[in-house]
This record gives C-alpha cells, sequence and structure tokens, in this order.
C-alpha cells in the first residue's frame, strides 16, 4: 500500500503530537517495510526531527510556488492532488485534522484524535480556539472511514461530544520510543547527573508546565518533605504560579526546572528518579505514565480518567486536589524501598501491553480492513 499522512507535527513538534507522529511511522516503516509511506509536510523544518529514508518512508512538500506560500491551505485542500499523483491508498491524519476531497477521489481515510480537552476544560481555551478545534475534529470524525482514539476515554469523548458511531471508532494506545527501552552505562549516568547538577535522590515529572497539568500539587507536596523535584518541560505562563510559590516558601533549593533535553538524557532521567509524578488533571493518554513505567520508575498520578488505562492496577492514584494525599503517597514509596520495588516489576509486566509490535499490529490491521470495504 501507498499511505499518506498529515505530518506537519512530525517536523514541527517537539512534544507529544510530534513524539507521537514519528513513533508510529517508525514503527511502521520498521514492522511493515512492504508499504511505502508519504509525509506531506507543509513547509520546510527549523532543525531536523526526524529522518526519512527514502526506501519506504518519503517527505513530500508542495510542489507549486503558490502552496509553498499559502501552506495552510495546501494542507487544507492542495495537498489531495499530490495525494491522487501519488496514488495513496490511504491518508492517515495524525492529529486531528484530514484534507477535503478524499473519498471523492477514492482515497481511504483515517484520523487519530487524541483527546477533547477543549470540551472538557473550556476555560483553559479562548473561545474562537474552542470553536475552531470542535469543528476540524468533528468533521474530520464525521467524513473520516475511521477514527483511531488513543484510549478507551478518548473515545467515550468523541461518543459523547461529537456524536461518533462507537462502531467507526479503534482504539489503538500509543507506543513507545524505544531509547526508554534501553540500558545506560554507569558512565552515560554520570554525564547526565553531572550536565545538570541532579541531586542525589529526586523525583521526576515530565510535561509541558500548563495548568492543566497540575505539578504545582506536587511542589506544595514535598515542602516539608526531604526529597527534590525536578520538573522537565516546555515553560507556559503557568510556571510563573509555580515559581511565585517556590519563591514564596523558600524553596528554590527543592525545586530543579529542565528544558529542550534529549531523548537519551530524558530516558536517563526516568531511570535516575526515584519516583515519577504525574498529577495531571486530564489526560489523552499521557505518554509520560508509560515511559516512566518502562523505565522501571514507580509512578504516583491521579485518580480517575484515562490514567488507570495507562498507569495500570499497581500504580499509585491520588486526589489531584489533595496535597496531603500527594505527600503520603511520596513519602511512602520513598520510605519503603521494598514497595516501590514491586510496583515497579508490577508496572513493568503491565506496560509490555504497548510494545511496539502490539500497537503496529492492530494498525496495519485497522489499514487493511479498511482497503478492503
Amino acid at each position: 500500500m501507498n499511505i499518506g499522512f498529515e505530518a506537519k507535527r512530525v517536523f514541527h513538534n517537539r512534544t507529544g503530537l510530534g513524539n507521537y507522529s514519528r513513533d508510529l511511522i517508525r514503527l511502521l516503516s520498521q514492522y511493515s517495510p512492504e508499504n511505502n509511506y508519504f509525509l506531506y509536510n507543509p513547509k520546510s523544518s527549523a532543525s531536523k526531527l526526524f529522518e526519512v529514508n527514502d526506501n519506504n518512508v518519503f517527505e513530500k512538500k508542495p510542489s507549486s510556488s503558490f502552496y509553498t506560500t499559502f501552506y495552510n491551505l495546501w494542507r487544507q485542500k492542495g495537498v489531495t492532488e499530490d495525494l491522487v499523483k501519488d496514488k495513496i491508498n490511504i491518508f492517515h491524519g495524525l492529529s486531528g485534522e484530514i484534507p477535503l476531497g478524499l473519498r471523492a477521489n477514492k482515497i481511504k481515510s483515517v484520523v487519530t484524535i487524541h483527546d477533547l480537552i477543549f470540551v472538557r476544560y473550556p476555560h483553559l481555551y479562548s473561545f474562537f480556539e474552542r470553536k475552531i478545534h470542535f469543528y476540524k475534529f468533528k468533521k474530520a470524525a464525521q467524513q473520516s472511514d475511521m477514527v483511531i482514539a488513543i484510549s478507551e476515554q478518548t473515545k467515550n469523548d468523541i461518543v459523547e461530544f461529537l456524536k461518533i458511531d462507537t462502531s467507526k471508532i479503534k482504539v489503538i494506545y500509543q507506543g513507545c520510543h524505544a531509547v526508554f527501552k534501553k540500558d545506560f552505562s554507569d558512565n552515560e549516568y554520570k554525564e547526565v547527573i553531572t550536565k545538570f547538577n541532579l541531586p542525589k535522590e529526586f523525583i521526576l515529572n515530565v510535561g509541558t508546565i500548563e495548568t492543566r497539568k497540575n505539578i504545582l500539587l506536587a511542589v506544595k507536596a514535598i515542602k516539608n518533605l526531604d526529597t527534590y523535584l525536578v520538573i522537565v518541560g516546555k515553560e507556559t505562563a503557568y510556571t510563573n504560579e509555580i515559581t511565585n510559590y517556590i519563591s514564596e516558601h523558600h524553596l528554590e533549593n527543592k525545586v530543579l526546572f529542565l528544558k529542550e533535553l534529549s531523548l537519551q538524557e530524558l530516558a536517563i532521567l526516568y531511570k535516575l528518579a526515584k519516583v515519577f509524578v504525574y498529577p495531571s488533571l486530564y489526560e489523552g493518554f499521557g505518554i509520560p505514565i508509560i515511559e516512566a513505567l518502562y523505565s522501571k520508575t514507580p509512578v504516583i498520578t491521579t485518580l480517575g480518567g484515562v490514567f488507570l488505562e495507562a498507569g495500570g492496577p499497581d500504580s499509585i492514584y491520588v486526589n489531584p486536589t489533595s496535597i496531603n494525599e500527594m505527600e503520603n503517597a511520596i513519602l511512602k514509596l520513598l520510605q519503603n524501598d521494598d514497595l516501590r520495588e514491586e510496583i515497579t516489576q508490577k508496572g513493568w509486566k503491565y506496560v509490555q501491553k504497548f510494545n511496539d509490535e502490539v500497537v503496529v499490529k492492530q494498525l496495519i490491521t485497522s489499514y487493511n480492513n479498511l482497503v478492503k470495504l
């Protein structure tokens, strides 16, 4: 098959949607090399986030000066002409969008919807952002031949809010980059410890530093604990709220902010951490939880929502508004080596359900079934 992908985030997004897109292409190229994968990139990228192999993975850009200038119009409409020229059998929108004209040109379509956070937490978005997101997601879900949800939570939201028939939706979990499954040498650990001046013992959080991620809860929870918190992620206005709290309570020496780590540095950081905390209010899935479990680091995350799907039955779950629950959970793991080891081993066994082979088999099966229709 020739399979096309809306690849803006493959080449331009360093975080969640970009990582999902790159991992998916990597898995397909590795485990189903008999297909050709065309990545439709609307514009040149400033940095090399992804390397095509020109064997079964190809990068495609607008071919005319008009669409090179008006690249968003190309993404929405013009790209369909290129899909026809490239004899694309299936087009997969990796982040909630597909272009116009696919059905008219007999091109099967798939769209992945990661979450409907803008519906669940509308106060985190502007009026126009909510309207635009809702319009694009609903239109893509209605017009596509299949919708992929990255969790049961997201599937339920798609049915409830977008009114899409459940028979059209397939839940396929995200994979996890291979670097989080690697072992590292003592020297590699020492290099990361030295480079970032890491404390001997610390708890870790990874993710964009925004209100929804709720990391201030963990900052408050360690105020009276003999430990350190390392926070990795892109900063937003919410960071000011955190730093103000840190300043008011003289916690500057207990909280370390890091950003723009390489994937290997991040993977080593996960393994060095005693505990991973993820007190997010809502996620479509929560890939950092998976990364932590693969890294054999015990997880404390949030009650309700998708978090049990990602963390499994043996992670620790707390009320995202309770400082005491978070503090007690951290303390329990730090003080009990046997419990930490038990949770680590059970979590590692659970996370094998997200292995590459499982994910790609579900995806290829879905593509094949779609072509047969």
